[in-house]
């Protein structure tokens, strides 16, 4: 995985490119127009979110539900928004593009919503303990869909159904090598989340800090060091007197 990773780091970092692009986009939005959060995240789930605010805890409905129900329930969500992510890169790329510019405009708008509030602090402890992985993994999932889609759109010297398979099949790994993260980060939600706002603030920012960079070194620095170890000449030992 590494280094396919390693290989495919460019479409990584477009994704993250479009990825930040997108959210930014919804945050621009949501800054312009009152009722862009309404349009995005409904009614029902902003006052939801303004009756929790007044409460005194922004992220409480993060805490509804078991812990159990609430794990099992998050996890299977996410990685069905991750697969179908990469299924919709057979698409040309496009449907992982509307995927990823549905879930950005959501993100981004959500947290400048918070920012209006007064409350992006406690927002950001109590979503990004668990949306840390979550979303750094739906962000390689669509990695993963734009190189299924470039398979098609750019076959170079083989067959476009030999170049698809191969997408196929680089995708499929690089899927596969998320469900850890997402399975992680919806542990992390269902269990730790909950008692965001009374666990103190170092604790929070050290789960937040410790999850990204798990997951940033697994994808955006190990690949590199597994490519200088295979590409590093072998040092042949001195000869025996």
């Amino acid at each position: 995985m590494p280094l396919i990773c390693y290989q495919y780091r460019k479409f990584i970092y477009i994704a993250f490119i479009i990825f930040s692009a997108f959210t930014f986009i919804g945050a621009i939005s949501a800054a312009n127009d009152g009722e862009f959060v309404r349009s995005v995240l409904g009614d029902n789930y902003v006052n939801m979110s303004l009756e929790n605010i007044e409460a005194g805890d922004p992220v409480a409905v993060y805490k509804s539900g078991s812990n159990w129900g609430s794990f099992i329930g998050i996890t299977i969500n996410n990685l069905r928004v991750g697969i179908i992510a990469f299924v919709l890169g057979v698409f040309l790329g496009i449907g992982t593009l509307y995927i990823m510019f549905n879930n950005c405009i959501m993100l981004g708008s959500f947290q400048y919503f918070f920012y209006e509030k007064g409350v992006f602090w406690e927002s950001v402890r109590g979503i990004w303990i668990h949306g840390a992985m979550e979303i750094f993994a739906i962000v390689i999932e669509c990695a993963a869909g734009l190189i299924l889609g470039a398979s098609i759109l750019f076959p170079a010297t083989h067959s476009r159904y030999t170049s698809f398979k191969m997408g196929a099949k680089t995708g499929i790994k690089i899927l596969i090598s998320t469900f850890p993260f997402t399975f992680a980060a919806g542990f992390l939600e269902g269990f730790i989340t909950r008692y965001s706002n009374i666990m103190p603030h170092w604790l929070s920012v050290g789960i937040i800090l410790i999850t990204l960079s798990i997951i940033s070194y697994y994808y955006l620095i190990y690949p590199f060091k597994v490519q200088k170890q295979i590409t590093q000449p072998q040092r042949l030992s001195p000869p025996h007197t």
